[in-house]
């Protein structure tokens, strides 16, 4: 009889085992869906918020509104950093996008008697600003793009938006800013092109320096396929532009064999490594 009422309570307690672990089942898978559904809920968000951005970037600064403009383009990408969005060929197809919109107007860098000081200014200002934007909406996409899942050092194809646009649009001569981040992109020609342009527009010492700085960045780096590239593409488009480059001590020096000096150092420390 004794045996008998201890497994009935067995049996019991078994039950409530079951019941209770069943009811521990149903309200994790509630909560499971729970936080599917905000999940699904905070991405649609997120996803409202890019598109309201992207849409709202592209039609002020096709309106000429940079200020606003580059403001939303930034916004676009912070928001990529807070929803955590991936390095995807659709997110950098969207910033591209957005990239496509900004002004490229012809910018003087000389200054003409009959130019109006006043005039004048305001272009630079404005060019300025716009240079200013878009470098900013630019560095912050390279660092997403790095930190999530890009190349360590951020999209090719952002560097090159960004090279281009500092190149061509800023209002300062300062082609430092630019080579840096024409070297970690993937279009030395173009490089080589903004460089023959720079060299019009510059002082003998100031080519010089500009193409021997970004002849030397892509040694540093090991990019020797194109430091050689850029080598021939400047002696191509200043041929197609009848334009002399600088003949300095230190551009002869680069252009009769430290390449392939470099190149035969970098191949001996491979070896020894």
């Amino acid at each position: 009889m004794h045996k008998m009422g201890s497994v009935k309570k067995f049996s019991s307690e078994t039950n409530m085992h079951k019941v209770e672990c069943e009811r521990k089942s149903q309200r994790y898978d509630g909560e499971k869906n729970q936080l599917h559904r905000i999940r699904y809920m905070t991405a649609q968000k997120y996803e409202e918020a890019l598109n309201l951005m992207q849409s709202g970037a592209s039609i002020q600064l096709r309106h000429g509104q940079v200020t606003c403009g580059a403001e939303l383009a930034l916004l676009f990408v912070e928001t990529l950093i807070k929803a955590k969005i991936p390095y995807t060929r659709e997110a950098l197809d969207r910033i591209g996008t957005i990239f496509s919109e900004f002004p490229q107007l012809a910018v003087p860098h000389k200054l003409l008697e009959e130019d109006d000081l006043r005039k004048l200014s305001e272009i630079l200002v404005a060019a300025k600003a716009r240079v200013d934007g878009c470098s900013s909406f630019l560095k912050a996409a390279i660092k997403w793009s790095a930190a999530y899942g890009g190349p360590s050092k951020g999209a090719a194809e952002l560097h090159d938006m960004l090279a281009q646009y500092i190149s061509s649009q800023s209002p300062e001569l300062d082609f430092a800013k630019a080579s840096k981040y024409f070297v970690n992109g993937s279009h030395p020609k173009a490089f080589a092109v903004a460089l023959v342009d720079f060299s019009e527009k510059s002082y003998i010492g100031e080519a010089d320096l500009a193409i021997a700085r970004g002849i030397l960045m892509y040694l540093v780096s090991g990019d020797l396929r194109d430091a050689n590239c850029l080598m021939d593409e400047l002696r191509e488009q200043s041929t197609l532009k009848e334009i002399v480059l600088p003949s300095t001590p230190l551009l002869q020096f680069l252009g009769k064999g430290c390449i392939a000096t470099f190149s035969v150092v970098a191949t001996k420390l491979q070896v020894k490594h």
